[in-house]
């Protein structure tokens, strides 16, 4: 192992797989919370920090947004998931014989076709990688979960059923944050920037912020906004655009969204993941 990786939730996790897609090098730490998570790297105990931001069905990630800005901690990477759901149960367990699955909420609503094809009472869980745990512990043959193929092998579970999601294109994107920032890279397939910006109270900031961007040519795959500090009228954007900062079209759009502002902050400069393009399944 060359290192080690923190990410949020129990050994399993759909995060752990992130971190085993992406750094397979790398010994994962599970932690408590997004912010313990973040905490270990900034504290030096990790080397990086694994955090989901997004997912194809379900939209952002509560709180990240709110996190990122104040982690102290850089992108230097983004990895796209497939979110792969399997039914598991204690070795031996048949699937005519189960009665219930357990999960995350979101993970029962993302197989209500299987669940119902087979009449599966949905069950509540914690979190994936628990309630597989949990089926283990219980050891009850008439309780499955639903959690990764990592999931089951480290709790020993069998797989009765793979791949159930109800959408075959369920994918969940991470960012890879490290104390350092990473300028010097240049990804085969593309770079990209996220950064948080506040814009100048001013008739059409927005509008005018953005106008840079379309006018030098720069893709921006992402435009989001949420409130700060509990107030209505101070809200903060989340960008994500395609390139590097050095690339002059790149430049020219900052320097433009930079007269609108009156805060910018650079969150990361990173290598495109293969699957933003679809380049790989």
């Amino acid at each position: 192992m060359t290192g080690r990786i923190a990410f949020q939730g129990e050994p399993g996790a759909y995060s752990h797989q992130a971190c085993r897609q992406a750094r397979p090098d790398m010994e994962a730490v599970p932690c408590a919370t997004f912010e313990d998570a973040i905490e270990l790297c900034r504290r030096g105990e990790a080397d990086l920090a694994m955090l989901p931001v997004e997912n194809s069905t379900y939209g952002r990630v509560a709180d990240i947004h709110h996190l990122l800005p104040e982690s102290g901690l850089h992108i230097v990477d983004e990895a796209f998931v497939r979110v792969h759901i399997n039914l598991l149960a204690v070795p031996g367990a048949k699937l005519s014989e189960i009665k219930g699955a357990m999960s995350h909420t979101v993970l029962l609503g993302q197989c209500r076709g299987f669940l119902r094809q087979h009449g599966l009472k949905p069950i509540t869980g914690a979190d994936t990688a628990g309630s597989a745990r949990h089926v283990a512990e219980l050891n009850d043959p008439k309780l499955a979960a639903l959690a990764s193929e990592l999931a089951g092998e480290i709790y020993g579970l069998d797989i009765l059923a793979r791949h159930i999601e109800d959408k075959s294109n369920n994918t969940t994107r991470f960012l890879v944050m490290s104390r350092e920032p990473d300028l010097r890279r240049r990804g085969t397939n593309g770079m990209m920037t996220s950064f948080v910006f506040r814009v100048r109270n001013i008739p059409a900031a927005l509008y005018k912020a953005m106008g840079g961007f379309a006018t030098n040519g720069v893709n921006m795959t992402k435009l989001e906004s949420y409130m700060v500090d509990g107030i209505f009228s101070a809200t903060q954007f989340h960008a994500d655009i395609e390139g590097h900062p050095d690339d002059a079209n790149v430049q020219r759009a900052l320097e433009e969204l930079r007269y609108f502002t009156s805060s910018m902050t650079l969150l990361g400069v990173y290598p495109a993941d293969p699957m933003r393009h679809g380049s790989q399944a």
